[in-house]
């Protein structure tokens, strides 16, 4: 591939990664409040799992739509440390043995777009389009 299609292909592989890892993450929300997709509901909105399960839902749904996505990646990342730290980490080290690993993986991801942002194909980036549009 050359280097001038790389860009657009990374592009296009960035906004994939970001819809398809926030429409998966957004399911365990789905299965907290819901009890859908062979989930509990939970009981109190208020609760631990509560909580979390509005944050996976509706944080997921930001994402995978790519608005406010630094911050709700931000908070999301340290949803899944908490529960890392707070549920894997206590059953063993090896997040693989500790059934830590998806916890782990979606910290990461999430991290990765707080740090590089949503891409060329989300609401975030109209909105910053529509923005400077308006000041040239």
């Amino acid at each position: 591939m050359s280097d001038a299609n790389r860009g657009g292909f990374n592009e296009l592989t960035l906004n994939v990664l970001r819809i398809v890892a926030a429409l998966l993450f957004m399911q365990h929300g789905v299965q907290k409040l819901f009890g859908a997709l062979g989930g509990n509901q939970v009981e109190s909105l208020m609760s631990r799992f509560g909580v979390a399960g509005i944050l996976e839902f509706a944080g997921g749904l930001l994402l995978a739509m790519g608005l406010f996505t630094r911050p709700v990646a931000f908070v999301l990342a340290g949803e899944m440390a908490v529960a890392y730290f707070t549920a894997h980490l206590p059953q063993g080290f090896w997040p693989i043995m500790n059934q830590g690993e998806l916890a782990m993986f979606y910290c990461f991801a999430w991290l990765f777009f707080f740090a590089n942002g949503p891409g060329r194909y989300s609401l975030d980036a109209w909105r910053a389009s529509r923005t400077s549009g308006e000041h040239a």
